[in-house]
Protein backbone atom coordinates (compact mmCIF):
# COMPACT_ATOMS: atom_id res chain seq x y z
CA UNK A 1 0.00 0.00 0.00
CA UNK A 2 1.50 3.41 -1.08
CA UNK A 3 2.04 5.56 2.13
CA UNK A 4 0.14 9.08 1.80
CA UNK A 5 2.84 11.78 1.13
CA UNK A 6 -0.34 14.58 2.72
CA UNK A 7 -0.60 12.32 6.17
CA UNK A 8 0.54 13.95 9.80
CA UNK A 9 1.14 12.56 13.11
CA UNK A 10 0.24 15.55 15.61
CA UNK A 11 -0.37 14.88 19.37
CA UNK A 12 -3.82 13.34 19.46
CA UNK A 13 -4.26 13.73 16.09
CA UNK A 14 -4.13 11.28 13.19
CA UNK A 15 -4.42 13.45 10.17
CA UNK A 16 -5.37 12.01 6.43
CA UNK A 17 -4.15 15.70 5.35
CA UNK A 18 -2.61 18.77 6.86
CA UNK A 19 -5.65 20.90 5.91
CA UNK A 20 -7.91 22.36 8.78
CA UNK A 21 -10.19 25.20 8.45
CA UNK A 22 -9.17 27.47 11.50
CA UNK A 23 -11.90 28.13 14.54
CA UNK A 24 -14.92 31.54 13.63
CA UNK A 25 -13.98 30.72 10.08
CA UNK A 26 -16.04 27.26 9.61
CA UNK A 27 -19.04 27.49 12.08
CA UNK A 28 -19.17 24.12 13.62
CA UNK A 29 -18.43 21.98 10.02
CA UNK A 30 -22.22 21.30 9.19
CA UNK A 31 -22.27 24.88 8.01
CA UNK A 32 -20.09 24.18 4.97
CA UNK A 33 -21.31 20.52 4.56
CA UNK A 34 -23.26 21.75 1.92
CA UNK A 35 -20.72 22.37 -0.79
CA UNK A 36 -18.70 19.27 0.22
CA UNK A 37 -17.99 16.59 2.36
CA UNK A 38 -15.96 17.97 5.11
CA UNK A 39 -15.08 14.19 6.27
CA UNK A 40 -12.25 14.34 3.20
CA UNK A 41 -10.47 17.50 5.43
CA UNK A 42 -7.79 16.66 7.52
CA UNK A 43 -9.36 18.20 10.77
CA UNK A 44 -11.65 20.72 11.83
CA UNK A 45 -11.50 23.51 14.25
CA UNK A 46 -15.03 24.46 15.67
CA UNK A 47 -15.86 27.88 16.83
CA UNK A 48 -15.29 28.77 20.45
CA UNK A 49 -17.02 27.27 23.28
CA UNK A 50 -17.96 28.99 26.39
CA UNK A 51 -19.07 28.34 29.70
CA UNK A 52 -22.28 29.94 28.95
CA UNK A 53 -24.02 31.09 25.87
CA UNK A 54 -23.01 34.22 24.18
CA UNK A 55 -24.38 36.38 22.13
CA UNK A 56 -21.50 38.31 20.66
CA UNK A 57 -20.70 42.15 20.20
CA UNK A 58 -22.54 44.70 18.48
CA UNK A 59 -23.04 45.24 15.20
CA UNK A 60 -21.39 46.21 12.98
CA UNK A 61 -19.15 43.52 13.34
CA UNK A 62 -16.89 43.15 10.22
CA UNK A 63 -15.22 45.41 7.81
CA UNK A 64 -12.71 44.98 4.94
CA UNK A 65 -9.16 46.60 4.68
CA UNK A 66 -6.48 45.83 2.25
CA UNK A 67 -5.62 42.02 1.33
CA UNK A 68 -8.06 40.96 4.90
CA UNK A 69 -11.18 42.11 6.80
CA UNK A 70 -11.60 42.91 10.31
CA UNK A 71 -13.33 41.23 12.62
CA UNK A 72 -15.17 41.16 16.15
CA UNK A 73 -17.36 38.63 16.72
CA UNK A 74 -17.04 38.82 20.34
CA UNK A 75 -16.79 34.68 20.86
CA UNK A 76 -20.46 33.96 20.24
CA UNK A 77 -21.69 30.75 21.00
CA UNK A 78 -24.94 28.50 22.17
CA UNK A 79 -22.47 27.99 25.51
CA UNK A 80 -21.06 24.53 26.73
CA UNK A 81 -23.63 22.23 27.19
CA UNK A 82 -25.57 22.77 23.37
CA UNK A 83 -22.34 22.13 21.73
CA UNK A 84 -21.06 19.07 23.78
CA UNK A 85 -25.01 17.54 23.80
CA UNK A 86 -26.20 19.07 20.39
CA UNK A 87 -23.69 19.70 17.62
CA UNK A 88 -20.66 17.65 18.36
CA UNK A 89 -23.15 14.59 18.79
CA UNK A 90 -24.59 15.41 15.25
CA UNK A 91 -20.96 15.50 13.91
CA UNK A 92 -19.97 12.29 15.46
CA UNK A 93 -22.98 11.05 13.96
CA UNK A 94 -22.63 12.60 10.27
CA UNK A 95 -18.78 12.32 10.03
CA UNK A 96 -17.55 9.76 12.51
CA UNK A 97 -13.94 9.68 11.18
CA UNK A 98 -13.31 13.31 11.04
CA UNK A 99 -11.29 14.50 14.33
CA UNK A 100 -12.46 17.54 15.82
CA UNK A 101 -10.16 20.12 17.82
CA UNK A 102 -12.13 22.21 19.73
CA UNK A 103 -11.56 25.52 20.63
CA UNK A 104 -12.11 26.65 24.19
CA UNK A 105 -12.50 30.82 25.57
CA UNK A 106 -13.68 32.04 28.90
CA UNK A 107 -13.11 34.83 30.98
CA UNK A 108 -11.58 33.61 34.10
CA UNK A 109 -8.93 30.31 34.59
CA UNK A 110 -11.95 28.26 35.86
CA UNK A 111 -13.59 29.23 32.71
CA UNK A 112 -11.51 27.37 30.77
CA UNK A 113 -11.36 24.87 33.59
CA UNK A 114 -15.00 23.74 33.54
CA UNK A 115 -14.94 24.09 29.47
CA UNK A 116 -12.11 21.86 29.10
CA UNK A 117 -12.98 19.26 31.89
CA UNK A 118 -16.30 18.34 30.12
CA UNK A 119 -15.63 19.40 25.81
CA UNK A 120 -12.57 17.03 26.90
CA UNK A 121 -14.67 13.73 27.08
CA UNK A 122 -16.29 14.13 23.75
CA UNK A 123 -15.59 10.88 21.82
CA UNK A 124 -14.84 13.23 18.58
CA UNK A 125 -12.90 15.98 20.37
CA UNK A 126 -9.49 14.60 19.78
CA UNK A 127 -7.13 18.16 21.01
CA UNK A 128 -8.47 21.05 22.71
CA UNK A 129 -7.71 24.53 20.88
CA UNK A 130 -6.89 26.86 23.93
CA UNK A 131 -7.90 30.57 22.92
CA UNK A 132 -5.71 32.92 25.03
CA UNK A 133 -6.59 36.06 23.27
CA UNK A 134 -9.59 36.80 26.01
CA UNK A 135 -9.51 39.33 28.89
CA UNK A 136 -8.53 37.58 32.43
CA UNK A 137 -11.21 39.41 34.23
CA UNK A 138 -9.59 38.39 37.53
CA UNK A 139 -6.19 40.50 36.34
CA UNK A 140 -8.11 43.75 35.52
CA UNK A 141 -8.75 42.89 31.73
CA UNK A 142 -4.99 41.38 31.01
CA UNK A 143 -5.46 39.23 28.10
CA UNK A 144 -4.18 35.37 28.98
CA UNK A 145 -1.85 34.98 25.98
CA UNK A 146 -0.04 38.18 26.71
CA UNK A 147 1.52 37.63 30.12
CA UNK A 148 3.87 34.55 30.28
CA UNK A 149 3.21 33.57 34.05
CA UNK A 150 -0.76 34.05 33.42
CA UNK A 151 -0.26 32.01 29.93
CA UNK A 152 2.39 28.90 31.82
CA UNK A 153 -0.65 28.89 34.77
CA UNK A 154 -3.90 28.44 32.50
CA UNK A 155 -1.65 26.02 30.18
CA UNK A 156 -1.22 24.09 33.49
CA UNK A 157 -4.52 24.14 34.62
CA UNK A 158 -6.11 23.21 31.63
CA UNK A 159 -3.84 20.27 31.45
CA UNK A 160 -4.61 18.76 34.59
CA UNK A 161 -8.29 18.20 33.27
CA UNK A 162 -8.28 17.59 29.78
CA UNK A 163 -8.46 14.01 28.06
CA UNK A 164 -7.01 14.82 24.97
CA UNK A 165 -3.88 17.23 23.95
CA UNK A 166 -4.02 21.18 24.14
CA UNK A 167 -2.86 22.99 21.63
CA UNK A 168 -2.46 26.99 22.35
CA UNK A 169 -3.55 29.75 20.09
CA UNK A 170 -0.68 32.08 20.29
CA UNK A 171 -1.52 35.95 20.17
CA UNK A 172 0.89 37.98 18.19
CA UNK A 173 -0.31 41.45 19.80
CA UNK A 174 2.95 40.79 22.27
CA UNK A 175 6.83 42.73 22.00
CA UNK A 176 8.05 39.02 22.19
CA UNK A 177 6.15 35.72 21.42
CA UNK A 178 9.06 33.69 22.33
CA UNK A 179 9.11 34.06 26.74
CA UNK A 180 5.25 33.22 26.27
CA UNK A 181 6.07 30.38 24.14
CA UNK A 182 8.16 29.30 26.35
CA UNK A 183 6.28 29.51 29.41
CA UNK A 184 2.91 27.88 27.83
CA UNK A 185 5.50 24.61 26.93
CA UNK A 186 6.44 24.68 30.75
CA UNK A 187 3.10 24.64 31.31
CA UNK A 188 2.42 21.24 29.52
CA UNK A 189 0.80 22.40 26.25
CA UNK A 190 1.17 19.48 23.83
CA UNK A 191 1.50 22.12 20.74
CA UNK A 192 0.64 25.44 19.83
CA UNK A 193 -1.56 27.55 16.92
CA UNK A 194 -0.55 30.38 15.33
CA UNK A 195 -1.29 33.09 15.14
CA UNK A 196 -4.66 34.57 16.21
CA UNK A 197 -5.25 37.83 14.54
CA UNK A 198 -3.65 41.36 14.75
CA UNK A 199 -5.65 43.99 16.62
CA UNK A 200 -6.65 46.65 14.12
CA UNK A 201 -9.27 49.31 13.37
CA UNK A 202 -11.01 51.10 10.59
CA UNK A 203 -12.71 54.64 10.25
CA UNK A 204 -15.57 55.84 8.60
CA UNK A 205 -14.67 58.61 6.97
CA UNK A 206 -18.31 60.42 6.73
CA UNK A 207 -19.42 59.20 10.41
CA UNK A 208 -15.09 60.17 11.62
CA UNK A 209 -16.38 56.62 14.04
CA UNK A 210 -14.68 53.42 14.00
CA UNK A 211 -16.90 51.31 11.36
CA UNK A 212 -16.95 47.92 13.62
CA UNK A 213 -19.15 48.75 16.55
CA UNK A 214 -16.16 47.74 19.18
CA UNK A 215 -14.02 50.20 17.89
CA UNK A 216 -11.09 47.53 17.32
CA UNK A 217 -11.06 44.23 15.47
CA UNK A 218 -9.26 41.05 14.58
CA UNK A 219 -7.14 41.48 10.97
CA UNK A 220 -6.58 38.20 9.23
CA UNK A 221 -6.38 37.35 5.39
CA UNK A 222 -3.30 37.46 3.75
CA UNK A 223 -1.80 40.85 4.88
CA UNK A 224 -1.24 38.99 7.84
CA UNK A 225 0.99 36.02 6.11
CA UNK A 226 4.29 37.82 6.80
CA UNK A 227 3.93 38.11 10.53
CA UNK A 228 2.43 34.50 10.73
CA UNK A 229 5.47 33.19 9.08
CA UNK A 230 8.29 35.59 11.33
CA UNK A 231 6.13 34.32 13.93
CA UNK A 232 5.85 30.34 13.76
CA UNK A 233 9.75 30.91 12.40
CA UNK A 234 10.65 32.10 16.51
CA UNK A 235 8.59 29.84 17.98
CA UNK A 236 9.81 26.71 16.37
CA UNK A 237 13.68 28.16 16.66
CA UNK A 238 13.00 27.69 20.21
CA UNK A 239 10.27 24.79 20.93
CA UNK A 240 10.22 21.28 19.25
CA UNK A 241 6.06 21.19 20.21
CA UNK A 242 4.45 21.02 16.80
CA UNK A 243 3.09 23.81 15.25
CA UNK A 244 -0.29 23.80 13.15
CA UNK A 245 0.26 27.32 11.57
CA UNK A 246 -2.20 30.08 10.20
CA UNK A 247 -2.56 33.89 9.20
CA UNK A 248 -3.79 34.19 5.45
CA UNK A 249 -3.19 31.02 3.81
CA UNK A 250 -4.85 31.30 0.42
CA UNK A 251 -2.46 28.96 -2.09
CA UNK A 252 -0.42 25.59 -1.99
CA UNK A 253 2.67 27.49 -2.04
CA UNK A 254 1.26 29.26 0.96
CA UNK A 255 0.89 25.94 2.82
CA UNK A 256 4.16 24.97 1.75
CA UNK A 257 5.46 28.28 3.08
CA UNK A 258 4.47 27.40 6.54
CA UNK A 259 5.84 24.47 6.31
CA UNK A 260 9.25 25.78 6.06
CA UNK A 261 8.96 28.79 8.61
CA UNK A 262 8.42 25.50 11.27
CA UNK A 263 4.58 24.48 11.19
CA UNK A 264 3.17 20.67 11.36
CA UNK A 265 -0.09 21.53 9.63
CA UNK A 266 -2.01 24.26 8.60
CA UNK A 267 -5.28 25.95 9.70
CA UNK A 268 -7.14 27.89 6.92
CA UNK A 269 -9.02 31.26 7.99
CA UNK A 270 -10.18 34.01 6.17
CA UNK A 271 -10.09 32.34 2.80
CA UNK A 272 -13.44 30.11 3.14
CA UNK A 273 -15.03 33.35 3.02
CA UNK A 274 -13.89 33.91 -0.11
CA UNK A 275 -14.03 30.74 -1.64
CA UNK A 276 -15.88 28.22 0.37
CA UNK A 277 -14.18 25.58 -1.59
CA UNK A 278 -10.56 26.44 -0.88
CA UNK A 279 -9.93 23.58 1.80
CA UNK A 280 -10.93 20.74 -0.83
CA UNK A 281 -9.10 22.65 -3.55
CA UNK A 282 -5.59 22.97 -1.40
CA UNK A 283 -5.69 18.95 -0.61
CA UNK A 284 -5.94 18.17 -4.06
CA UNK A 285 -3.14 20.77 -5.03
CA UNK A 286 -0.53 20.28 -2.38
CA UNK A 287 0.19 16.77 -3.58
CA UNK A 288 0.92 18.26 -7.66
CA UNK A 289 3.03 21.06 -6.22
CA UNK A 290 5.41 19.00 -3.42
CA UNK A 291 5.69 16.88 -6.59
CA UNK A 292 7.16 19.86 -8.39
CA UNK A 293 9.06 20.76 -5.92
CA UNK A 294 10.53 17.67 -4.93
CA UNK A 295 9.10 17.02 -1.46
CA UNK A 296 8.01 13.27 -1.12
CA UNK A 297 6.07 13.96 2.04
CA UNK A 298 4.98 16.20 4.64
CA UNK A 299 6.31 13.85 7.47
CA UNK A 300 9.68 13.89 5.47
CA UNK A 301 10.02 17.78 5.04
CA UNK A 302 8.90 18.58 8.55
CA UNK A 303 11.64 16.08 9.34
CA UNK A 304 14.05 17.86 6.94
CA UNK A 305 13.14 21.31 8.44
CA UNK A 306 14.19 20.54 11.85
CA UNK A 307 17.54 19.06 11.22
CA UNK A 308 18.46 22.41 9.19
CA UNK A 309 17.86 24.35 12.46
Amino acid sequence: MTKNPLAVRLPGLDLKNPIIPASGCFGFGKEYNKFYDISQLGSVMIKATTPEPRFGNPTPRVAETPSGMLNAIGLQNPGMDVIINEILVDLAQSHPDLPIIANVAGSTEEDYVTVCREISQAPNVKAIELNVSCPNVKEGGITFGTDPMIAGALTEAVKKVSKVPIYVKLSPNVTDIVPIAQAIEAGGADGFTMINTLLGMRIDLKTRQPIIANRTGGLSGPAIKPVAIRLINQVAAVSNLPIIGMGGIMTVDDVIEMYLAGASAVGIGTANFTDPYICPKLITELPIRMKELGIESLEQLIKEVREAR
